[in-house]
């Protein structure tokens, strides 16, 4: 199994490589250049294993310069359940909305509680035993962008993890309390955290740009290390996404949901589309999926690429109470336009120039008609959101966060639009007492809110009598480490003073 880069199919390198590389050196992403076909009988073996097993099973397909042994040993220390609070690490819970069964994925009972986790606590093993095949020696710089979830996940997946430094930054005011705190508070002598002036767009821009730019990379080498990434435009990040739309589909099947063979729906909260490009990529496995719906916030930008197939960030940018969905630049998306285009490296550059030079681009009418027909768009802003969690708690006493509820909302109106009525796959993305201030609010409007964030949490738990985790109840107490925050155009120079480089 080879990669190559979306933007130089000539760059072809392994698994290892794509891993610890990051992204390629045009600024293109690693893609596979083939995709392993599972059929009946793969799915029957499936259906027969637990998580750990199924995931064996996808890396073992996909990473073939690893070893059986090195498989094992990264899923056994990742998917843990001391991590995950049990021995299926993204279990489906069953509710039901206005007589709609509801099946939803959760993501986030691992130990930052997003669903970040369940490709962030294997990460590290992976880029660790990358790093030893193809750099030896060398210590890995991550950098990550993060508009709330995916800082603190590779925070807690890398600290203290040899040979790798990590610095994250993240939009000062673009992210929960709570996930300020997480971030802030984070334990570890190799971590570094810094808010810029700027949205998460900003972030992830800079963020590539210090990883293409050669003469930072020539500073990083002299000091024997190299960039890589733990944002999912890192295969190793994606790679386990697709595990667990297989092994939800798995669950599904055992649980008497549904008959083996029987396609789904995927319904996804997206920002970066790495999730929902997770779920697609899982369907050209072999994973019967009928419709893939991709539910935004009020920053719909994807919402109106499905529909136009014109890709337009030179938009108003909305702060929201759903805040990892704050996004205008989705980089997974040129993954899935380069393989609806055909593989074409050379088509696929040129929508990214003019995304970087306009801020727009236009599908060609054949990648418009696959969209179309495979994918469903929709969005909901944060009174609809609010509304979603309160019906939802009041009708089955479940408690769900604000980008899970923005997830039940595009669902509810698709299904009002189309009549289908395929049983569907909701990811839930993280745990409400990471939002507890809107989703509070949400299911009692008319209370006074509490002073403080943890306070709220209380609150919220005794209103729900629904656990708080443990992760988050023990960060009351810890003290803020990080409170540094810079410029835009100064994050380069932050990288190089955390990493002690002049």
């Amino acid at each position: 199994m080879l990669y190559n880069s979306t933007q130089n199919a000539k760059e072809v390198v392994s698994a290892a490589q794509a891993i610890a590389q990051g992204i390629s050196k045009d600024g293109g992403l690693f893609v596979p250049q083939e995709f392993p076909k599972y059929d009946e009988n793969t799915f029957k073996a499936l259906l027969k294993t637990d998580y750990k097993g199924r995931a064996k099973k996808v890396f073992s397909d996909f990473l073939s310069d690893f070893t059986e042994e090195e498989i094992n040993d990264c899923v056994e220390k990742a998917y843990t359940a001391q991590k995950f609070g049990g021995e299926n690490p993204a279990p489906i819970s069953y509710c039901n909305l206005d007589g709609t069964t509801l099946n939803i994925l959760e993501l986030w009972h691992g130990p930052t509680c997003a669903f970040k986790d369940m490709a962030l606590q294997i990460l590290p093993h992976l880029l660790t035993k990358s790093l030893k095949k193809k750099y030896d020696g060398k210590t890995a710089v991550i950098l990550v962008a993060t508009s709330g979830d995916t800082g603190k996940a590779a925070l807690e997946g890398f600290k203290d993890v040899d040979h790798t430094k990590i610095v994250v930054f993240y939009p000062v005011d673009g992210v929960s309390p709570m996930q300020k705190h997480q971030m802030n508070t984070q334990e570890g002598s190799n971590v570094r955290v810094c808010a810029i002036k700027g949205n998460f767009d900003d972030a992830q821009t800079g963020v590539k740009k210090i990883f293409t730019t050669p003469s930072v990379a020539e500073k990083l080498a002299e000091n024997n290390m190299l960039f890589s990434s733990a944002n999912s435009i890192n295969w190793g990040r994606l790679l386990p996404q697709i595990v667990y739309y297989i092994s939800a589909y798995c669950d599904l099947v055992n649980d008497g949901k549904i008959e083996l063979g029987d396609k789904i729906n995927v319904v996804v909260p997206t920002g970066n589309f790495g999730n929902i490009l997770a779920s697609y990529y899982a369907s050209l496995m072999g994973l019967p999926i009928n419709k893939f719906i991709c539910a935004s916030n009020s920053n719909n930008v994807l919402t109106d690429f499905i529909k136009t197939g014109v890709y337009d960030k030179n938009r108003n940018f909305y702060t929201t109470i759903s805040p990892s969905m704050d996004i205008l630049v989705s980089s997974n998306l040129e993954r899935l336009l380069y393989k609806l285009s055909g593989d074409n490296d050379e088509v696929t550059r040129g929508w990214m120039n003019a995304l970087k030079s306009e801020g727009k681009y236009e599908v060609s009418d054949n990648v418009k008609a696959v969209i179309n027909d495979r994918f469903y768009g929709g969005f909901c802003d944060d009174k609809n959101t609010e509304a979603t969690i309160h019906e939802l708690f009041e009708q089955d006493k479940y408690l769900c966060d604000t980008h899970t509820a923005v997830a039940i909302n595009v669902y509810k109106q698709y299904v009002e639009e189309t009549g289908d009525s395929t049983p569907s796959v909701i990811a839930s993305t993280a745990s409400p007492y990471k939002f507890s201030k809107a989703v509070l609010e949400a299911v009692e409007p008319n209370t006074a809110l509490p002073e403080t964030e943890f306070d709220m949490v209380e609150e919220l738990h005794k209103i729900s009598g629904v656990e708080v985790p443990a992760p988050l109840a023990s960060l009351k107490n810890k003290v803020v480490r990080f409170s540094d925050v810079t410029e835009v155009n100064a994050m380069e120079d932050y990288v190089l003073g955390a990493l002690g480089i002049e």
